[in-house]
């Protein structure tokens, strides 16, 4: 198996994080009910996972995946972000 394959067949973690680029808010809403009441969702929120990779580069061990980074707006218009660590294992 080569190094592309290995990566490709332990690479649980990023389908995880695609899929919070559009179910964010259900995430939210199933495992942390107590955040999304301090969201204004009419004004979107935003993936920062560039941002959040410029001060997370690829460790020397390899490839890593940058956790999710999402900016959302509070109900009075401040600007918040929320970090969430998503770690996928296979049993």
């Amino acid at each position: 198996m080569t190094n592309t394959e290995m990566d490709r067949s332990t690479d649980h973690d990023s389908p995880w994080k695609i899929a919070l680029d559009g179910y964010f808010k259900e995430f939210l809403e199933l495992l942390f009910p107590t955040i999304p009441p301090e969201i204004d969702w009419d004004k979107g929120y935003t993936s920062l996972d560039k941002e959040l990779q410029q001060v997370t580069p690829d460790s020397i061990s390899g490839r890593r995946y940058a956790d999710k980074l999402v900016k959302v707006f509070t109900p009075d218009g401040d600007e918040a972000w929320v970090l969430i660590h998503v770690e996928v294992q296979r049993c």
